[in-house]
């Protein structure tokens, strides 16, 4: 695993969830409602390059934030 592209896809998550006004603790409500088993500590880990984000969660993120691939990859 990259770490430091795993720090700054994580800064960039944590950007998109901070610009449309959600905790993480709601981004992560919202991803598990659309199916997505994602967990707070998850997510945090995710945000600060600890835990590599997989497929499902990348496909749970961009419906839930109603974006693009290319703007979460960076």
């Amino acid at each position: 695993m990259d770490y430091e592209y795993s720090r700054v896809l994580g800064k960039n998550i944590r950007a998109l969830r901070r610009e449309r006004g959600l905790t993480q603790e709601q981004l992560a409500a919202r991803l598990q409602v659309a199916g997505c088993d994602m967990t707070r500590s998850a997510l945090a880990k995710i945000e600060v390059g600890q835990r590599h984000l997989y497929p499902d969660e990348l496909k749970g993120l961009r419906t839930v934030l109603n974006i693009p691939y290319e703007a979460i990859l960076i």
